[in-house]
């Protein structure tokens, strides 16, 4: 069996959607003939945990860990935070920065490049390389962001001339915060030649949609391939939870000010005005970090009522509650590169059978798959009279018991189909 060493800074026990990209790959890899060992950090910062995912792990597989320094307590020092608590995407800790907050965002930009990972790199590369000349492998693979595991991969391939398939979940210096990190000059230039030596050196790039395929292109990547994010069958299996009775939307993941659904808290809001059991029937259920400015306005449109907030739910309850929901809310990123941006929680919205409202470009790579396997409804950032029209139309449907399961053929999107097409990227490439 040929061998792939998957470099990744997010194993278990790391919660959040980022960490299952490589662990449903490493999962389902050994069905395609590729042998997974992992390398990942010792001493992570993770923002989330979930022991759960290592029951995924699969049986028997190598894990090798090195040592990380991260910079986050000289982050919570810099912006005032409590020594133990968890960092998120530092944009969406708060829509109306501090000054020490910006000090901090301008310090991740122009002295942590290519991430606040950047400290890992040299030590594991140095690591892998002794270990790679006593233990043969036939491909290194790598995800990113952090970018930081591409980092190291490159130490590699210019040592030891491994072939490296260099993987994106998102973008680099085109992924939407990219603007946000107050780069200066000099910065900016160090982030585009790593992102180009990565172009030179991988022997394959794939990326995880059709739009971002085309702008990575754009900026000199070669031949690049598209795997998209996925849903595991193995999740879904022996789920039964009856419908809500309330006529839920409900949104699984953080919510910052670029995914704001102004039109459509307004639109529920009108319909509520005009019709006293709709405004009976609602509930919008959020789960995971909220923006203040989000739930501020959800409020001043008067549906602070309608409002049920998780901070943080476990992948089975999350999975047990988009099972339960009327209709499922994937708001997209009021962004320029929003077209590209297919949110790994779309998967498994469509793994749940339940009916999605995108809120977002009709032209979207996301609103092109939920049309395309017939799941759902595109309503655009700013078309209030579309809105409230699609919400009048799902909301007629459940008060006649009429929003049933969506029976498409959604296979090409699990986990150990994607697998399938890793493993064919990484055939080719060995055997060039």
């Amino acid at each position: 069996m040929k061998k792939v060493l998957i470099i990744t800074y997010y194993w278990p026990p790391a919660g959040g959607i980022g960490v299952h990209r490589c662990l449903k790959f490493a999962k389902y890899l050994r069905e395609f003939g590729w042998e997974p060992i992992i390398c990942t950090a010792e001493n992570p910062e993770y923002p989330v945990l979930d022991e759960s995912n290592f029951k995924d792990v699969p049986a028997g597989i190598i894990v090798l860990k090195t040592r990380i320094w991260e910079p986050y307590n000289l982050f919570k020092f810099i912006t005032g935070k409590k020594k133990e608590e968890r960092i998120h995407n530092v944009f969406l800790e708060e829509e109306k920065h501090t000054i020490a907050h910006k000090v901090g965002i301008w310090i991740r930009g122009n002295i942590f490049i290519p991430d606040a990972r950047k400290f890992w790199i040299k030590p594991t590369a140095k690591f892998l390389i002794n270990y790679l000349k006593e233990n043969h492998v036939d491909v290194l693979f790598t995800n990113g962001p952090p970018h930081t595991n591409h980092m190291i991969a490159y130490k590699i391939k210019r040592k030891l001339n491994i072939p490296w398939h260099a993987d994106f979940q998102d973008p680099w210096t085109q992924v939407d915060y990219f603007p946000q990190l107050m780069l200066n000059p000099i910065s900016r230039k160090i982030h585009e030649a790593m992102e180009q030596r990565v172009f030179k050196y991988a022997d394959k790039i794939t990326i995880c949609s059709e739009t971002w395929k085309k702008d990575l292109e754009s900026i000199g990547a070669k031949d690049v391939g598209i795997i998209v994010w996925g849903y595991d069958e193995d999740d879904f299996k022996n789920i039964h939870v009856e419908l809500s009775p309330k006529f839920t939307l409900s949104h699984y993941g953080s919510l910052g000010p670029d995914r704001n659904a102004r039109t459509l808290w307004k639109a529920c809001s009108i319909i509520a005005k005009e019709n006293k059991q709709f405004a009976n029937d609602l509930e919008i259920e959020l789960a995971g970090f909220i923006g203040h400015a989000i739930l501020n306005e959800i409020e001043s449109f008067g549906l602070k009522n309608n409002l049920t907030l998780f901070e943080h739910l476990s992948r089975k309850e999350t999975l047990l509650r988009m099972h339960r929901s009327q209709v499922l809310l994937l708001i997209l990123n009021n962004m320029p590169n929003v077209n590209g941006r297919l949110p790994g929680k779309l998967f498994e919205y469509l793994a749940s059978r339940r009916p999605i409202l995108v809120i977002g470009p009709e032209e979207s790579d996301a609103s092109k798959i939920v049309h395309t396997v017939n799941a759902g409804y595109t309503c655009n950032f700013n078309d209030l009279e579309k809105t409230i029209i699609t919400i009048k139309n799902l909301y007629e449907k459940y008060k006649r018991g009429l929003l049933l399961p969506n029976k498409s053929d959604i296979s090409q999107y699990s986990n150990r189909s994607l697998t399938k097409k890793l493993s064919e990227f990484l055939n080719h490439i060995v055997s060039k």
